[in-house]
């Protein structure tokens, strides 16, 4: 349970800085304090509670709150993910990563 939790929290970080929301303005939307926000970001907290009313708040379904595989895997697997399944990606999708890739560099 403790893995979870601090996946959870991780994931719901993720998608809060992806919606350039800080840990307050999520609280307010939520409808608790900052501090909870954060308890539960750091895994401290399971948001039973508040798991429905984060969703809303992020916009997510709760499916998209739980899907947090990215986040237990290290880089070296990441990398070989990435160089096993490259040819199997169309063509469309290799000018997509390209300029993505182009863009970060």
């Amino acid at each position: 349970m403790d893995e979870i939790k601090k996946l959870l929290g991780l994931r719901i970080k993720e998608i809060r800085l992806n919606k350039k929301l800080t840990q307050e303005e999520l609280a307010d939307l939520v409808g608790t304090e900052q501090k909870n926000i954060s308890n539960i970001e750091c895994g401290y907290n399971f948001p039973s509670k508040y798991l429905n009313k984060i969703a809303q708040a992020l916009d997510v379904s709760l499916p998209v709150l739980f899907d947090f595989e990215h986040l237990e895997r290290d880089l070296d697997y990441k990398r070989n993910f990435i160089k096993l399944n490259i040819d199997k990606i169309t063509d469309e999708e290799t000018d997509i990563i390209y300029r993505f890739l182009k863009s970060m560099i």
